[in-house]
This record gives C-alpha cells, sequence and structure tokens, in this order.
C-alpha cells in the first residue's frame, strides 16, 4: 500500500514517537491528522507541518473524541493508515515497602496503554473496511505501539508491562478478525529509545543506558520508529505481527 495520496491518524502524534511518525508520513504525502490531549504541542507540529496536517484534541479512552478524529482523518482523504503511539508509563512493585500496589494506579495504566490503544484500533478499522480496495485486495493498515517490556518486563513495570503486553496479544487475533475485509494489524515494540520519557534523566544516565543496548549501542532515534512505520505500509505481506524495535537487548530484571 502506497503512502502518497493516503489520509492518515497518529493518535499521540504530538510527540515522541508519535511525533517522529507524524512527520515522517507527511513527508511521504500522506495527509496527516494528529491527535493528542496536548493541545499546544499538536496545534504547533500541524502548523509546522503545513498543509496536509491537522490536529484534533482526543483523549484516546473517548470514543467521541477518537471517532472525531477519524473522521476528519476520512474528511482530509483516502484514510487507510491508523498509527496508536499513545501510552503512560508507571513504576511500581506488586508489593513494597508502602504495602500493596495501587489497585487505581494498575487499573489506568491498563485502561491508557491498553483500552486506548483497542479504541483507536477498533474506530479507525471500522472506517477502513469501508474503503474501496487497491490493486491488491488492500482496505487500510493499523499499527500499534508495544514497548520491550512486554518481554522483559523489569522490576516495578508490572502495569506497564501487562498493558504492553495485552497489545502483543490482540496484535494476531485483531488481525484475523480484519482479514477477510482487507485491513493489516501489526504492533512495533520498541526498545529504549530517545523520547520525553528519558529526556528527564540526566545525561549521564541517558549514555549508560544506550551503552548497554547491543548494537548499535545507543539509544533509538523516534526517526527509526518512523522508519519501520513506513516499511510496514509498503510491504503487505506483514500482518498479524509484533517486531521488536530494540538493537537486540534483552531487558535485565533490573
Amino acid at each position: 500500500m502506497r503512502i502518497d495520496g493516503h489520509a492518515a491518524l497518529v493518535a499521540g502524534g504530538a510527540s515522541g514517537l508519535g511525533e517522529a511518525t507524524a512527520r515522517r508520513l507527511h513527508a511521504a504525502g500522506a495527509r496527516v491528522v494528529i491527535a493528542d490531549l496536548n493541545r499546544d504541542k499538536g496545534e504547533a507540529l500541524a502548523v509546522e507541518l503545513g498543509d496536509g496536517a491537522a490536529f484534533v484534541e482526543a483523549n484516546v479512552l473517548e470514543p467521541e473524541q477518537i471517532q472525531a478524529a477519524v473522521d476528519a482523518a476520512r474528511e482530509a482523504g483516502d484514510f487507510r493508515i491508523s498509527v496508536c503511539c499513545a501510552g503512560i508509563g508507571w513504576a511500581q512493585r506488586t508489593v513494597s515497602k508502602d504495602g500493596p500496589h495501587d489497585l487505581e494506579i494498575f487499573s489506568n495504566v491498563i485502561k491508557v496503554n491498553l483500552i486506548g490503544t483497542f479504541n483507536v484500533l477498533r474506530l479507525a478499522a471500522a472506517a477502513m473496511v469501508g474503503n474501496d480496495p487497491d490493486e491488491g485486495g488492500e482496505r487500510g493498515l493499523c499499527v500499534n505501539t508495544a514497548s520491550i517490556a512486554a518481554f522483559e518486563g523489569q522490576i516495578g513495570q508490572v502495569a506497564y508491562a501487562a498493558s504492553k503486553g495485552g497489545i502483543v496479544g490482540l496484535t494476531l487475533p485483531a488481525a484475523r478478525d480484519l482479514a477477510g475485509r482487507g485491513v493489516r494489524v501489526l504492533t512495533i515494540a520498541p526498545g529504549l529509545f530517545d523520547t520525553p520519557l528519558l529526556a528527564a534523566l540526566p545525561e549521564e544516565s541517558r549514555q549508560a543506558l544506550g551503552a548497554g543496548i547491543p548494537f548499535p549501542s545507543r539509544l533509538g532515534d523516534p526517526a527509526e520508529y518512523a522508519e519501520l512505520v513506513t516499511a510496514i505500509v509498503v510491504n503487505p505481506m506483514l500482518n498479524g505481527e509484533t517486531i521488536r524495535l530494540d538493537g537486540a537487548l534483552r531487558m535485565p530484571p533490573r
């Protein structure tokens, strides 16, 4: 499936991996709708990108808001690409010196990361199935974002790892659900990337994290995530898979 001339929705598109993806898809000729809670950053990015870019304020947990973002993508053009990068992190042990893990926080991480991702997936796919198939029979593509923590969650990552593991788990059945409708579903599981989440760490700590990656021994660049998204778009045989993007890193317990 080509990128040029199609419309794309990027949820969580105002910063980090989502921002890089919005930039890359726009540069490749897509009309991009950036959906995010951060209005200031989202609007600024849309203005910077210029023609073919728009911002919609949206919470991935709110069906009406995500539907509005999907509708904006449909109005922008031939909507065939959806990428969900929205998510939050949290660190807390199952039981710590302060007692058991906060259940409300655990639930909120699951809601935002897993249920929010599925909300974007289901509404984007519902719009795509009405598209005319291209020459290969394809009607659309939905890309989700998991994490290395889905496979090697570290101490204190029980909530985050569970939420990202859920995204990995839904990838194949969702792809099978939508196969007959010509919509592909894939997930990218990034390792340690230079995103706002890590930007708050001291530079020495960031360098140490990057040095622990086998090769290349550095933090991932969000542009490399975005490049993988574009490769997924144009390769129709990629479907129902979670692709690790981590420089061969396997996380230790801590």
